[in-house]
């Protein structure tokens, strides 16, 4: 069989609506896949050869769900080999600890390590659930840069009307990306009346898109930035403004911006939902040398071909400590997670990531395919910051910071 017609939904953690997908050819990559399907859409309940097979491929496969495409430019941004870091073991270990699927380090612009597992190789995209909100809080950036957005002071429902007269009308933009909106939202993975698994079953009302009509029936929990909570649903609603701001696609505007000027190597893809939007929330898939790229475009304070492609100001605020999450030595900035070292990271489910260090001009992107969504309790979780703490240990005695 060179090709199959099947329709069906995509529901997972950060991922807000379902789609169809019809027609597409079948490739050697996911063939495991197609041998042992999911018994349902949800990754969350997929086994764990299920999510190695199908991060690789969530964009291609008939039975997931569409995807806009991300053009790479024709200038790539060179990634020089530099001098391997010298970890003995520690990188092979934490590959088989953490199920990495890819992990590239770069220190000063070059290529320090690079290893891949699970079958994945480099020139393959592979999925970046959360890691897709700092993408997305960047491009908030952009559009402050481009006059689209006046201010994070600005009422969220200056811009999206469809919020009027609800729970939102108080909330500025600095709240939404903070996630400090004060509005209720429920994010337990496991628990299927949880707002996170209710919102990819919700029918819009009228022409509203679905991350509207669903965010504007909660009730508000908290006076607006007083307390965070993390919600995936707001990081939503942040690419609909975006959208709605600029009168862009999301995809279009990342290409726009960041992905052709600064050279990606490759074409990444954004996942849509059923109202034709990018879920800004989740789902990114590119390369692994890409997302480091992406990381390294932030380290070199978001310049592009020579143009500054968010505020300096901005960029500073995003990137530090804005809300207090509760734990130590740890916060939230503009949908990125901080560490009071004035390190930050992009993190998504299952272990997707991209942890910066400007300090020591420092970036590690990883994929990987974790035992569960967070990890076990002191499992993956706890190697990751133990390794990325070896790694600058490391570089600290060399001394080439």
């Amino acid at each position: 069989m060179n090709r199959i017609a099947r329709i069906a939904s995509f529901a997972a953690a950060g991922v807000a609506g379902l789609a169809a997908v019809t027609w597409i050819g079948i490739g050697k990559d996911w063939r495991a896949l197609l041998a042992n399907p999911p018994s349902g859409t949800d990754v969350l309940f997929w086994s764990q050869e299920q999510r190695d097979a199908g991060f690789r491929m969530i964009d291609k496969v008939p039975f997931l769900i569409e995807a806009r495409r991300i053009e790479a430019g024709r200038d790539v941004r060179e990634l020089p080999e530099g001098e391997p870091l010298d970890l003995g073991d520690a990188l092979e270990t934490y590959m088989d600890e953490a199920r990495l699927a890819s992990v590239v380090i770069l220190h000063n612009g070059e290529i320090r390590a690079e290893r891949y597992g699970l079958g994945f190789g480099p020139g393959k995209r592979w999925t970046s659930f959360s890691v897709a909100k700092s993408l997305t809080s960047t491009l908030v950036g952009a559009a402050i840069a481009d006059g689209y957005i006046e201010s994070l002071d600005a009422p969220v429902t200056d811009t999206i009307e469809g919020l009027k007269g609800s729970a939102y009308d108080d909330v500025t933009i600095a709240e939404l990306l903070t996630m400090t909106s004060g509005v209720d939202w429920n994010e337990d993975y496991e628990d299927p009346q949880s707002d996170v698994a209710l919102f990819m079953q919700h029918e819009p009302e009228g022409d509203l898109p679905v991350t509207v009509s669903y965010m504007r029936g909660l009730a508000r929990a908290h006076e607006p930035g007083e307390r965070w909570n993390y919600s995936t649903g707001e990081t939503n609603l942040i690419g609909i403004l975006v959208s709605e701001a600029t009168g862009k696609t999301l995809a279009e505007y990342l290409e726009e911006k960041i992905w052709k000027p600064y050279g990606m190597e490759a074409d990444a893809t954004w996942l849509l939902g059923t109202d034709g939007n990018e879920i800004s929330g989740c789902c990114i898939q590119a390369t692994t040398r890409d997302f480091a790229r992406f990381g390294q475009f932030i380290l070199e304070g978001a310049v592009a071909d020579g143009e500054r492609v968010v505020p300096a100001d901005y960029l500073a605020r995003a990137t530090s400590k804005q809300a207090d999450i509760g734990a130590p030595e740890a916060g939230y900035g503009f949908q990125w997670w901080t560490v009071d070292d004035n390190a930050f990271q992009a993190q998504g489910i299952f272990g997707q990531g991209i942890f910066i260090d400007p300090e020591r001009n420092l970036v590690i992107a990883s994929n990987a395919n974790w035992t569960s969504a967070r990890g076990s309790p002191g499992g993956e979780g706890a190697a990751r910051a133990a390794f990325h703490r070896l790694v600058q240990d490391t570089i600290d005695r060399e001394g080439r910071i």
